[in-house]
């Protein structure tokens, strides 16, 4: 197999050659042919997230087929096309799992960030967190649903029943979200970068009634807001937009500090929420509301060696939708 492997933070990533794994018990391999890039591969890029053991090979919006079975697999089979996201495993006997909150588990495992991911050829992956895929769709379409549109359909459930919603950030999971929401008959507001004509098309494009900036108070009280974008200074100013009651949901696994605002602006049972990764319910969820909103993503393709461009573009704000690549 070969991958993008990273060999230390803010060290640009390098292609490795190694044997082919082989998978152990409940766990399959699967052969890569999609992985889209997504903000949490930068933090795992820049050592933003705690207990990183390296080399690591980013990368969990995955897209593949099964290619060789581990002892007791036997709802997968060889041949089929799955899809591996970001939680990878989960321990199954903490308090939080006893709850079917899995996302909290204690002893967690991430796929591309504490067990090897998508940028590669092959990956092994536990067979119980896998998704089946329909065999309809592109697999560079598809990719970006495995966390963008999970997180973003995790997000978007917490935000409640917002008619007026939000959404700060309209990379990846904020185009995702605006199909599902306006399929729901909400209405969508977005904020983007200034100066971002590009992203601000995109949204009309996908039935946003609004676009500004970040800085900007839109035309009416929003129920919620989603903050995408890992700018803790955007919290202050969601919570600036939203009504008496509403929701600032904060969908990013790192965001840099809020800074202090006055107490005026949560007054008025006003929350501030976070999401917490994913569940396996999360996705069969998704994977069904996806399919019936005829969800398309905007993806750009390139090739799997090109990993630290498409993460530069990502980082830089130079990408519409969402970037994937292919082995």
């Amino acid at each position: 197999m070969y991958a993008m492997a990273l060999e230390a933070p803010g060290a640009p990533l390098t292609m490795a050659e190694r044997a082919d794994p082989k998978p152990g018990p409940n766990e399959v391999r699967v052969k890569t042919s999609a992985c889209g890039v997504c903000r949490t591969d930068l933090h795992v890029v820049d050592g933003e997230l705690p207990g990183i053991r390296y080399p690591i090979i980013p990368g969990h919006e995955v897209v593949g087929w099964v290619d060789a079975l581990g002892e007791g697999v036997s709802d997968l089979s060889i041949g089929m096309r799955v899809g591996v996201p970001w939680l990878g495993h989960t321990c199954g006997t903490c308090r939080f799992c006893r709850a079917h909150q899995e996302n909290l588990c204690d002893f967690p495992e991430f796929t591309g960030y504490t067990r090897d991911g998508g940028f590669a050829s092959h990956l092994i992956a536990d067979a119980r967190y896998c998704f089946p895929l329909p065999e309809s769709g592109e697999d560079a379409e598809l990719a970006p649903l495995l966390c963008a549109g999970l997180i973003g359909w995790r997000s978007l459930v917490m935000a409640g029943d917002a008619k007026n919603l939000g959404i700060y950030g309209f990379g990846a999971a904020g185009h995702i979200v605006a199909q599902v929401a306006r399929g729901q008959g909400r209405a969508v507001f977005a904020f983007t970068r200034r100066g971002d004509e590009t992203a601000q098309s995109l949204a009309r494009s996908l039935g946003a009634c609004w676009t500004g900036t970040s800085e900007d108070i839109p035309p009416v009280e929003l129920d919620a807001a989603i903050i995408y974008a890992p700018v803790g200074a955007l919290v202050p100013q969601a919570l600036r937009t939203l009504r008496k009651g509403g929701r600032a949901v904060c969908a990013g696994i790192h965001m840099s500090d809020i800074p202090s605002f006055p107490y005026s602006i949560l007054w008025g049972e006003r929350q501030i929420l976070s999401v917490a990764n994913l569940t396996r319910e999360d996705g069969t969820d998704f994977l069904k509301v996806a399919r019936e909103a005829g969800v398309k993503t905007h993806t750009t393709v390139l090739p799997l060696d090109q990993a630290n461009e498409a993460l530069a573009r990502l980082r830089e704000g130079r990408l519409v939708g969402a970037a994937v690549l292919r082995p």
